[in-house]
């Protein structure tokens, strides 16, 4: 489809000499842009390999208000050959199928912003609005349109792929989206009436990648690669920013210790790798199952830590054991080692639960006795929930 309506538009544009030298502008902007910043793409890329946002709607964005169809096509594949040759391919974690989907789903939804553009131009011109806020709001539904079609392909393409669809794009990343949105905008505006003024766009964009690189980072910092959970550090720091809280307001709090039952059984059975796939599975489970405001970390192994904050002591019993008995529903798909499709079922976990103050009044207390509990549940018989006092 993209192709196609590529041939199409280049059969039936005209091109004029403005139009060559925006593109050129573009492309020149848009290769400078990435050589520059070349090395935080790399690492951006290196440290996770999950779908992220790039800078390009900037340029392509910025093409749509200015170009004619063809030309914004060539723009993208200009773009994202430059980043295969220059960052992608050397990194190696980005096969070429996933490149071509990518351009492809740039071109697409470039293409539905510029038919938004046209659109909106016509109504423009039949209703004789000359006024500047009735153009921007065309520009702003062109951008809202690029957004929703962009991240629909993607996200239909996760499901086709077996990605749980929920992980495809963060609200962090719509964010930064739209931030580059803008600034094509201002980048496409800057072309029509004040060419020279389209440089400064290049400043602010190159310091928000840098920032977004930061946050990754931070992130990492702090979060389990495996899981996604908190690691312990950063689950430790929250626990102990919830008990001075609780301290001071006087009101309670659950610390739980998530064990699972049996997992060596599982490594020994399908693999490590299926063993993964069930430490991801319990870290999804623990996320769905908890409030915003908890937080759920991996201590290591098959062993998780949950913080529920502001409850009461049967509130925190409850949730402990709603996990307890969601644990022994999970279903998970895996590959054993041969390489053949299974699903992993009948998990259990022993979880031990302390209640601040009544199991201590500080952090080391409330995990000695969680831990003590957890002990306990798996010398009675697993697959319980026990709770210590001290």
């Amino acid at each position: 489809m993209a192709a196609g309506l590529l041939i199409f538009f280049a059969i039936r544009d005209h091109i004029t000499g403005d139009n060559w030298w925006q593109f050129a502008a573009l492309c020149a902007l848009a290769v400078f842009q990435a050589e520059v910043s070349r090395k935080i793409e790399q690492t951006r890329r290196l440290i996770t390999n999950a779908p992220h946002v790039d800078m390009t709607s900037v340029w392509v964005f910025g093409a749509a208000i200015v170009l004619p169809p063809s030309l914004c096509g060539a723009l993208v594949i200009v773009v994202y050959v430059h980043l295969w040759l220059r960052i992608w391919r050397k990194i190696g974690n980005r096969p070429i199928h996933r490149v071509i989907f990518t351009t492809t789903v740039a071109g697409l939804s470039t293409y539905a912003a510029i038919g938004v553009l046209a659109v909106g131009k016509l109504v423009l011109e039949a209703n004789h609005w000359t006024q500047p806020f009735a153009y921007a709001v065309v520009v702003y539904v062109a951008g809202v349109v690029l957004l929703l079609v962009n991240n629909t392909l993607v996200t239909v393409a996760a499901r086709l792929y077996g990605q749980p669809t929920h992980m495809v794009v963060s609200w962090a990343d719509y964010a930064l989206e739209i931030s580059t949105l803008c600034l094509g905008a201002l980048c496409g505006l800057a072309l029509l009436h004040v060419p020279y003024l389209v440089v400064l766009v290049l400043p602010p964009l190159l310091v928000l990648h840098r920032a977004v690189l930061v946050k990754q980072l931070e992130d990492l910092a702090s979060l389990d690669q495996k899981t996604g959970l908190l690691n312990a550090t950063a689950w430790h720091e929250s626990a102990k920013l919830e008990l001075s809280r609780a301290a001071r307001t006087n009101d309670s709090f659950g610390v739980l210790m998530v064990d699972l039952d049996f997992f060596k059984k599982v490594n020994d059975t399908y693999g490590h790798l299926a063993g993964d796939e069930v430490l991801k599975g319990i870290a999804r489970l623990l996320k769905g199952e908890i409030r915003d405001y908890d937080s759920a970390g991996r201590f290591g192994g098959e062993e998780f830590a949950v913080l529920i904050p502001n409850s009461t002591a049967e509130q925190i019993v409850t949730t402990a054991e709603r996990l307890r008995r969601r644990v022994t529903e999970l279903e998970i798909p895996v590959q054993n080692e041969s390489g053949e499709e299974t699903v992993i079922r009948g998990l259990s976990a022993s979880i031990g639960v302390a209640i601040y103050p009544n199991s201590g009044t500080t952090l080391e207390q409330l995990m000695l006795t969680a831990d003590s509990a957890v002990y306990t549940a798996k010398s009675n018989g697993r697959n319980q929930v026990v709770t210590l006092s001290t």
